[in-house]
């Protein structure tokens, strides 16, 4: 399988985070052009953030989690009001799966598979 997809887990709660705006964004020039976004199911991944049939192309891309709205419709108090992962696409054959694991005052994310 190839494409990008992550799966964001709440550590505070100990459950998958739903409900969390997700969008992916390619590095163009000096700047970044959105490529799509979603909001993450009850399983907190999301499925539709790249179709199957779209292709990728080498370059960096980025996650931006917008964590602050999440922790806000919860009422939690959060430090961080959103996230954003960078991360180089070499081998556009591969899957590339960047999870994250959530706190209102922390994060931590790596290449999954």
């Amino acid at each position: 399988m190839t494409g990008i997809t992550t799966h964001v887990l709440d550590t505070s709660l100990g459950k998958p985070a739903a409900g969390l705006a997700v969008v992916l964004e390619r590095r163009q020039g000096g700047g970044w052009q959105r490529v799509n976004s979603a909001v993450t199911g009850a399983d907190g991944r999301t499925p539709e953030l790249l179709p199957p049939s779209a292709t990728i192309a080498p370059g960096t891309f980025r996650l931006v989690f917008d964590t602050g709205a999440y922790f806000r419709a919860q009422g939690v108090a959060a430090f961080y009001p959103e996230v954003a992962v960078a991360f180089e696409i070499q081998n556009p054959t591969e899957h590339h799966h960047v999870p994250l694991l959530l706190s209102p005052f922390g994060y931590s994310t790596y290449r999954g598979s």
